[in-house]
């Protein structure tokens, strides 16, 4: 009994955290089956989704701070997107007013949503890491991970490597939370790994709902292959690693201001 109501105030807290995700998807299925008059789909997405980032701010749900870290991976996602579809990796078919060289504005938030998840988890769990590595080692991770997404069509795909040294940076880092009263741990990486899991399903989902189409998906709907996880998986590194390093940053500032040094 204990147990299942562990899992049901887990469960309910990973709901809150997903609103966001939540809504963009809720959005995508309506706007496939539903056509609104002389308003793109791609384009009606976009301002549903300036729409609920605004309500969530006006409704205390998401903080400016966080709304600044969301956008960020707006860029951060849009840039790559951008690269993807000149790559030919999928496409965005339909038109829309909202488009930026091929790529619909919309599709940033698929990202910062992403982000938007990672900033309510940190909270609403009561999120503490442990051991966690030396910022320099991070951000060159981080620059090196995101660099892979645009080299690996020209050179060497270093994803697995790159997954090993995730492994070995964080190997003794471990994230602590909260789950009504009992406070709880596991590895980090092992938390990267579940947190892409789902969001692969997620991408199942919104492909199905036509927020994108890979080349094999253009006649026929199937699912997306099992190795696009280790693809989330390196996203996901990415997203943490900046909103961790931004949230150290910010407490570092705060103790800084709170203690200013005593001159002679």
């Amino acid at each position: 009994m204990r147990f299942l109501s562990l899992l049901w105030q887990f469960t309910w807290i990973q709901i809150l955290c997903c609103i966001f995700p939540a809504i963009i998807f809720l959005s995508l299925a309506f706007s496939k089956y539903i056509d609104i008059p002389f308003i793109p789909r791609y384009d009606l997405l976009l301002i549903i989704c300036i729409i609920a980032q605004l309500l969530l701010i006006k409704f205390g749900l998401e903080t400016w701070d966080e709304l600044k870290v969301i956008m960020l991976f707006h860029v951060i996602g849009l840039v790559l997107e951008i690269y993807k579809i000149h790559m030919g990796s999928w496409a965005y078919p339909e038109d829309a007013y909202t488009k930026i060289l091929g790529v619909p504005l919309y599709s940033g938030f698929m990202y910062s949503s992403v982000a938007s998840y990672i900033c309510q988890a940190w909270k609403r769990f009561d999120l503490t890491v442990k051991n966690w590595p030396k910022s320099s080692y991070v951000i060159t991770l981080c620059a090196a991970i995101y660099l892979n997404f645009f080299t690996h069509h020209y050179i060497w795909d270093l994803r697995y490597i790159l997954i090993i040294a995730v492994l070995i940076l964080f190997l003794r880092t471990v994230v602590s939370f909260t789950v009504g009263d009992k406070r709880l741990r596991m590895p980090l990486s092992l938390s990267f790994l579940l947190i892409a899991f789902f969001i692969w399903v997620a991408e199942n989902i919104a492909s199905f709902f036509g927020a994108w189409y890979y080349p094999d998906q253009e006649v026929t709907w199937q699912l997306v292959g099992f190795g696009k996880i280790t693809s989330w998986y390196l996203l996901i590194i990415i997203t943490v690693m900046i909103v961790a390093e931004l949230k150290f940053l910010k407490k570092d500032l705060q103790e800084d201001s709170e203690n200013p040094p005593i001159h002679d």
